[in-house]
Order: C-alpha cells, then structure tokens, then sequence
C-alpha cells in the first residue's frame, strides 16, 4: 500500500476512537526500517487501548497484514507496528516525558487531521432535522424590564370590617391616617432629666 493511504488509514482509525493531539512525522531520512512515526494521546489506559485496536482493525480492513503491538498489557504506552509506519498511542503524561517529537519530528507530514465529511454528505444529513426544529426564540432584553405597577403587591382583597386598607410608597398599612409619601415626621421632642 501506499504510504500516504496507509497513514490516512491510520489517522481515520485513530480519529474513530476520538484520539488527541495526533502527528505524522516523515523518518524515511532517519531510519531505513519505516518511512511514518505517527504519535497520538489516549486520555485513560482503556482509550489507549481501544486506539490501538481501532488501528490494528483499521489496517487490516485496508487489505494490510495484521499489524503487531507492544504494551497493551500496561496500557499507558502502545506501539502498532505497521510495517511502513510506526504509531506511538501514549498518556499525556508518558507522552510529555519522552517528547517523542524531539526525536523523530524533523519533518511534520501536513494532513487534514480532523477534517470534516464533503459539503454534499453535511447537506444531506442536515437537511432532515432543520425541518423538525422549531425556530429559535430570542431572550428577553434588558430594556424590556417589568413596568413598575407590576413591581408593586396587590391590596388585600377583604379588609377587615371597618377598617380601611391604605396603600402609600408600596407598604400596605391598616389603620385610620396613613403618612403621605415624601413627609416626614416630627422629631421627637427632647426632655431634660434632671439630676
């Protein structure tokens, strides 16, 4: 197989299991025993194994011979042997530490890692659920507040017999006089003690 499809099979397959921060390296000038170091991150032990399961099936689905793995027993660092490119499946952390990139990252292979399905296949998925979605509806701005004889609280519907329920400034009072709003009271009248 050609190298440039074997490496987008296994990108794909590392894609499928939703793997991180996914680089190709060219290392045919570095090593005569493969021409891709592909290095991906595997948030747990078991993502880590399920990407290299996804790219051992993935390969083999292509017509390839079955490739041969390392350190599924452990789980934190899995190497795929795929005869022309080697993937490198680590943990965060274990990938930090060996910075497998100094190594082998002299050449950075671009591809569309992530890429997203032809413009025809989005259409066509996205086409039936627009027609079932309800339009939006927009928030409520901040200029539309609530009026202020809303604010204020209803007057009690049966006051006591006799008395007389009095609204003034928003306070309910029950009572002969109320004061009205704005005035003020006399101030209370000072007394002198004497000693």
């Amino acid at each position: 197989m050609d190298i440039r499809k074997l490496q987008r099979v296994i990108v794909d397959g590392l894609e499928d299991v939703k793997a991180q921060n996914i680089v190709v390296f060219n290392t045919e000038h570095l090593s005569p025993l493969f021409e891709r170091v592909i290095v991906a991150s595997g948030t747990s032990n078991r993502q880590t194994r399920s990407l290299a399961a996804s790219v051992r099936d993935a390969v083999k689905s292509a017509g390839e011979p079955s490739p041969r793995t390392e350190g599924e027993d452990n789980g934190e660092w899995i190497i795929v042997d795929c005869g022309a490119a080697v993937v490198h499946v680590m943990q965060p952390a274990i990938r930090e530490y060996y910075h497998l990139e100094e190594l082998w990252g002299d050449k950075p292979v671009r591809m569309k890692i992530g890429a997203a399905p032809p413009a025809r296949l989005v259409k066509a998925a996205a086409a039936p659920s627009e027609a079932k979605r309800p339009p939006a509806r927009r928030a409520p701005s901040a200029s539309a507040a609530v009026p202020a004889k809303a604010a204020k609280r209803p007057l009690a519907r049966h006051p006591a017999p006799g008395r007389r329920v009095v609204r003034t400034a928003g306070v309910k009072s029950a009572g002969s006089a109320a004061r009205p709003a704005g005035a003020r009271r006399a101030p209370a009248k000072k007394t002198s003690t004497k000693r």
